[in-house]
């Protein structure tokens, strides 16, 4: 196998050795040119325009020549190249004893002339080149500063990479050459698009722009860039109105729909990124006719080109550009054209006639302006001469610079400390692009490396357009962007921003205001994120954040304001004793206690008189006492609920309304043997006397209390917050623990009741004078009907209103009772002693 690999080899050596190269088409002298030990290529944009012609296959067509204006700009690219090697020529550092050459050719702004330029450097620089020499790397040069735009750089970087030949170019940003699969050997000085595209996302939202419009250049650079720039802008909630692309190629009426587009969109923001020449038309046509102002945001591309500023409805124009920076000769070099140098350049005599508007020599016609090269360039305002704001001219000369380094890499060895040139020796531009990847160096304080995609470490400076004193456009740097800051901190602004029409408040752009705290966003159906309509967050939902998407309930114990853009604590609410249900209900029951103690007091101080002791004194103060703890145990319902007190209100209501209607069963029962024991023959008294009377309360109350007993242990009541029968308060109950325990007393106490109301329906005809079961029966009639009505009110009262009703209920049964067994005893003792005899009790008929 290794034998075959050599053979192979060798077959494949001699084939390619007898091959002559012979050049194809037309060669073009380059524009700039210097021999040298090695060569450096250059292509810029010199020229504007290429001229075209409509081919029909039926002849040769002519060759490509360039038209058009010279772009003054590119120009001053070419010419710092030549000062840079102009520079390293006379070092006695950086390649001591080598001389460099360059051959810089022009691209008309044509890529297919970048590519014929990018052939031509990679076959040979010689236009007379000997086709009876063997196709070698012979004439290759070293390297190839450019070319301005990306689609050049992409179309020469896939000629001359299959060559090694190293490209670095100043101004090509598409993040695309950063695919080192497709453009090995591709380097540039100047940041990727991927950063600035991020850069111009964080500065949109950094001044809350959510509605912009995009245009860019139908090219590499221009959709690319903007494909970058809107998918980090969606994921930050960007919104675009309008994404337009045009191009130099296209016709008028491309532009004229773009401008129409921009004139009639909402969004007051617009994102630009465009080549030069792009925006240069697309400028001079939306000055055909004014239109709403808007907030102009750049590429670097544009925003710092100076032929621009001249357009004024740009001014607050804001963009990242490269770095500012200063090149020490640089502006002597430029102006330093002497007749010599600019008639031995056609380039030069051409832009010398341009900028004086004269002719060079003799004019052919009478009305020709003749020059002969002794203008004043010094006062000459052009962007060739401005060199105030070297950003991209930094760029080239790092460019050169850092092929320079590399060069002197590949050529120098380290001995003793001291490094050591062979001039003599010969090069590949394989050890160029392998050095080239290495290079770290610093130049006039600007440090040069390259990372593994050959991009540089990106720093943008923050470029403002703002009128100067002289009502002219100028560039100021307001601030920075850095992509090894920390996440969120990258842009710094450190001057005050000039806005469109000279504003210094930050324009407004979004396509909905911002929706308050308290609200949500509705997307508007058929429109982007980033309309949508606010509707207020629903009954229990907050929303604490602007712009917010979704509104959130409050915890269980909280409720939103009246803005519902916090939560609250519910209030709390019970029956205290403060308010003043609260006090009336604890005032009847105090007055319901007294009037049971005054009662007692009554009946004690008459305790011998007929009418009380007919009535069985001893049932009458146990009922009483019974009727004193009834209004008494009211109380116990008022206040903040405890464990104590729910157990005790409940159990207390029980047993002593159970031992209250006992003694009132007990009373009922007495009248009735008492009328029985009249009946000739009866004994039935002596089997219901007093023992009988007492046993009969102990055993009837003795239940209530076993019931209540079971209750408390089983499942005793307990105090709670409900938060169910109003959402916008707590209400601080007694639970009921087990409702059967609950309604276990309660039945107990209404069959009670019932018993006794039936007995004393059944004595209702007794002789009216000691006819006390007719006062009983109404005691038990209203004590049943409260009842009764209590258990439907209680069940849909709601809150505190609950615990009202029962001590109503309470209250109202005791009152019935107090009143209707008692008061016709007292209004006798106290008013009509004269009734309070045995003779008038035993009559028969009324007195």
């Amino acid at each position: 196998m290794p034998e075959f690999t050599k053979s192979h080899t060798d077959t494949v050596s001699t084939k390619a050795t007898s091959v002559k190269c012979k050049l194809q088409g037309n060669t073009h002298l380059p524009a700039f040119s210097m021999d040298g030990d090695y060569i450096i290529g250059g292509v810029f944009t010199i020229h504007q325009y290429m001229h075209t012609e409509v081919h029909d296959y039926t002849s040769m067509p002519e060759p490509l020549r360039c038209t058009g204006s010279v772009k003054t700009r590119e120009l001053r690219f070419a010419r710092t190249m030549i000062f840079a090697i102009d520079e390293i020529n006379n070092s006695t550092e950086l390649l001591p004893g080598v001389t460099l050459g360059y051959q810089i050719h022009d691209s008309c702004s044509s890529v297919s002339i970048a590519v014929q330029k990018a052939l031509q450097l990679t076959n040979g620089q010689d236009p007379e080149f000997d086709t009876s020499q063997n196709c070698s790397n012979s004439g290759m040069v070293m390297a190839i500063v450019g070319e301005s735009g990306s689609t050049p750089s992409i179309a020469m970087s896939r000629i001359i990479g299959p060559f090694d030949i190293p490209q670095v170019s100043h101004f090509a940003t598409c993040a695309c050459l950063s695919d080192k699969q497709q453009y090995p050997s591709f380097f540039r000085t100047i940041p990727s698009d991927q950063f600035q595209a991020d850069a111009l996302v964080k500065l949109v939202k950094h001044f809350g722009w959510t509605w912009i419009g995009a245009i860019r250049s139908d090219s590499d650079y221009g959709n690319n860039g903007m494909a970058s720039f809107l998918y980090a802008a969606q994921k930050e909630g960007i919104c675009v109105e309008y994404s337009e692309s045009f191009s130099g190629t296209h016709p008028r009426s491309r532009f004229q729909r773009v401008a129409e587009v921009i004139r009639r969109s909402t969004s007051m923001v617009i994102v630009a990124f465009a080549a030069t020449a792009d925006m240069r038309i697309l400028l001079e046509e939306l000055s055909l006719q004014p239109f709403p102002p808007h907030q102009w945001i750049g590429s670097e591309a544009w925003v710092t080109d100076a032929d621009l500023l001249k357009y004024n409805f740009c001014a607050g124009a804001l963009g990242f550009s490269i770095e500012q920076s200063v090149i020490p000769g640089l502006r002597d070099f430029l102006l330093d054209l002497s007749p010599t140098v600019v008639t031995a350049s056609p380039v030069l005599t051409e832009f010398w006639e341009e900028a004086f508007n004269c002719r060079l020599g003799k004019g052919e016609g009478t009305d020709e302006r003749v020059c002969d090269g002794t203008e004043d360039i010094h006062n000459l305002q052009s962007s060739y001469t401005d060199t105030s704001q070297l950003r991209i001219t930094n760029m080239v000369y790092k460019a050169v610079y850092a092929i320079a380094h590399a060069i002197h890499n590949a050529l120098c060895v380290e001995r003793n400390s001291t490094r050591h040139c062979d001039q003599f020796a010969k090069i590949q531009s394989t050890q160029v692009f392998t050095q080239l990847r290495k290079v770290n160096f610093s130049q006039n304080g600007y440090s040069v490396s390259f990372d593994a995609n050959g991009d540089p470490v990106a720093t943008y400076e923050l470029v403002n357009w703002q009128k100067s004193k002289t009502g002219r456009n100028e560039f100021v740097t307001v601030g920075f962007y850095d992509a090894s800051l920390p996440l969120g901190r990258e842009v710094h602004i450190n001057k005050d921003i000039t806005w469109m029409e000279g504003s210094t408040q930050v324009p407004v752009s979004v396509c909905s205001e911002s929706c308050r705290p308290g609200t949500r966003k509705v997307l508007q159906k058929g429109k982007p994120v980033c309309c949508y309509d606010c509707t207020p967050c629903p009954e229990g939902e907050i929303s604490n954040v602007t712009d917010s998407p979704d509104c959130f309930p409050c915890p269980s114990e909280f409720w939103p304001n009246a803005n519902r853009d916090s939560c609250l604590p519910k209030p709390v609410e019970f029956l205290s004793f403060s308010e003043v249900l609260g006090i009336i209900l604890v005032s009847f029951s105090v007055a319901g206690a007294c009037l049971a103690i005054m009662t007692a007091a009554v009946f004690f101080r008459h305790r011998t008189t007929p009418i009380v002791r007919a009535n069985n004194s001893e049932l009458s103060f146990l009922l009483l006492f019974s009727l004193t703890l009834c209004f008494l145990c009211s109380i116990t319902f008022i206040g903040t609920p405890s464990e104590w007190s729910c157990m005790l209100r409940h159990t207390a209501f029980g047993i002593t309304f159970v031992l209250c209607i006992s003694c009132v069963l007990g009373k009922t029962i007495v009248v009735l043997m008492a009328f029985k024991a009249t009946l000739p023959g009866s004994n039935v008294m002596k089997w219901f006397g007093p023992p009988q009377q007492r046993m009969t309360v102990v055993s009837v109350t003795s239940v209530q209390v076993l019931i209540c007993i079971i209750w408390l242990v089983v499942s005793p009541p307990f105090p709670m917050k409900n938060l169910t029968t109003y959402k916008e308060r707590i209400i601080l109950e007694c639970a009921l623990g087990s409702a059967i325990g609950f309604w276990a007393v309660l039945g107990y106490v209404g069959l009670l009741a019932v018993f006794c109301f039936v007995l004393a329906v059944l004595a209702r005809k007794l002789p009216d004078n000691f006819n006390e079961a007719k006062f009983i029966t109404f005691s038990m009639l209203i004590f049943c009907a409260v009842w009764i009505t209590f258990i439907p009110a209680y069940v849909s009262s709601p809150g505190k209103f609950t615990v009202a009703v029962e001590i109503f209920a309470i209250l109202a049964s005791s009152f019935g009772l107090i009143l209707c067994i008692f008061a016709p005893k007292c209004y006798i003792i106290l008013f009509k002693p004269e009734k309070n005899t045995k003779k008038h009790l035993m009559n028969k008929s009324p007195q």
